[in-house]
C-alpha cells in the first residue's frame, strides 16, 4: 500500500487518478464546504479534512510516499490578472512548508500552462529550486491531458519530485503519449446524447470528430453553466455543439439543431467516471468540473511515480546517466 497527503482536492481528479493508481489517501485537504461535501458523498471512505491548508499541519504524516496537490491556479492562469507569487491565492509557499514537514517519498504538484510564461521564471526557478534543495530530484513537464485519453484540450503543468535517498529515483520518466487512443467527442458521448431517443445522434457524433477545446470552469465571481468564452464557442459550434448554456438532458426523439452538453456529458470529457457526482445545480457543478484536475491524466502520472517507488524497494542504485544509457 502506497499512503498519500494531498491539499487543494477541489472535486477530486486527482485524487481519483492517484486512487486508480494505486495510491491510499490518509489525508485530503480542502478548503471550500461544497467542494467537502462532495469529496465525502463520492468517496464516504476519504479521510475528508475540510480545513485551510494554512492551518494544516503536515508533522503528523510524516515520512507517506507522496505529497500530491492540485495548487490554486489563477495566479498563473491567462484568464486572470497573472499575479503569481503576489496572489494572495498562491499556495506554493505553503506546498513548501508541508515538504518540509512531511518529508514524503514523492511530490506531485499540477498547475496550468501559465505556469511556465516566462514572466513567471523566476518564481519558477525558486519553486523548484527549493524543492531540490529539500532532497528531491526534481522534474516538470506540460503535459498534454489528449495524450492520455482525455477527449480535451487541457495543457497541465506537472512537477515530480522523487526524494534523493529513494534507490529508484532516477527511474522515474512521465508517462508516454498516446493521443491515438483519445476518442472524439462524438465517439465519447453518443450513448449519452441518445439517451432520449434523438433520432439525429448518429449524424451529430460523426460531424463531432475531434476533441473538445478546453472546458472552462470560472469562479464564483465570474462564469456559469456554458461552455466558455466566445472562441471556444465558436470551436464547439464546429463540432455542431451549442456552448452558450448546459442541458438539463439529453435531445428529444425529434431535436433539430446543435445540441447542448450536459453537466454529465462534461464531465466524461473531464475524465470522470458517470457514476461521479457534482450536486445538484448546473452551476456549481460546470465550475467543479471545469476547476479539476482530469483523472486519467492523473492515474497515469501517478502510476509512473508508482514504479519509481516500487524499483527503490528493489534496490535500484543506477545513476541517471547509468539509467539513461
Amino acid at each position: 500500500m502506497l499512503t498519500c497527503v494531498e491539499i487543494c482536492a477541489g472535486a477530486g481528479g486527482q485524487a481519483l487518478g492517484l486512487a486508480m493508481a494505486g495510491f491510499v489517501h490518509v489525508a485530503l485537504v480542502e478548503y471550500e464546504k461544497e467542494y467537502c461535501d462532495i469529496l465525502k458523498e463520492n468517496r464516504p471512505e476519504w479521510p475528508i479534512i475540510c480545513a485551510d491548508v494554512h492551518d494544516f499541519d503536515g508533522k503528523p504524516y510524516h515520512g507517506v510516499d507522496l505529497f500530491a496537490g492540485g495548487v490554486p491556479c489563477p495566479p498563473f492562469s491567462v484568464a486572470g490578472k497573472q499575479l503569481g507569487a503576489n496572489d494572495e491565492r498562491d499556495l506554493f509557499p505553503e506546498a513548501l512548508r508541508l515538504v518540509r514537514e512531511i518529508e514524503p517519498r514523492a511530490i506531485m504538484l499540477e498547475n496550468v500552462r501559465g505556469f511556465l510564461d516566462p514572466s513567471f521564471r523566476e518564481y519558477r526557478e525558486y519553486i523548484l529550486r527549493s524543492i531540490a534543495h529539500m532532497g528531491y530530484d526534481v522534474q516538470i513537464k506540460l503535459l498534454q491531458a489528449s495524450d492520455y485519453g482525455v477527449s480535451q484540450l487541457r495543457p497541465r503543468v506537472v512537477i515530480v519530485g522523487i526524494r534523493n535517498d529513494e534507490p529508484g529515483r532516477f527511474t522515474f520518466s512521465y508517462p508516454a503519449p498516446h493521443p491515438e487512443q483519445t476518442p472524439t467527442v462524438g465517439a465519447l458521448l453518443q450513448d449519452l446524447m441518445a439517451e432520449a431517443g434523438w433520432k439525429g445522434v448518429r449524424k451529430w457524433a460523426k460531424q463531432a470528430d475531434k476533441i473538445a477545446p478546453t472546458i472552462v470552469g470560472g469562479s464564483k465571481k465570474h462564469g456559469g453553466p456554458d461552455l466558455g468564452p466566445t472562441r471556444a464557442r465558436r470551436a464547439w459550434a464546429e463540432m455542431q455543439v451549442e456552448g452558450k448554456s448546459i442541458a438539463d438532458k439529453a435531445p428529444d426523439p425529434e431535436f433539430t439543431g446543435m445540441p447542448r452538453l450536459t453537466p454529465r456529458m462534461i464531465a466524461r470529457i473531464q475524465g470522470f467516471p458517470d457514476t461521479w457526482v457534482f450536486g445538484k445545480t448546473k452551476t456549481r457543478a460546470c465550475r467543479m468540473i471545469g476547476n479539476a484536475f482530469p483523472p486519467p491524466v492523473a492515474k497515469a502520472v501517478g502510476e509512473k511515480i508508482k514504479e519509481a517507488l516500487y524499483a527503490s524497494k528493489q534496490g535500484f542504485t543506477l545513476t541517471r546517466e547509468e539509467y539513461i544509457s
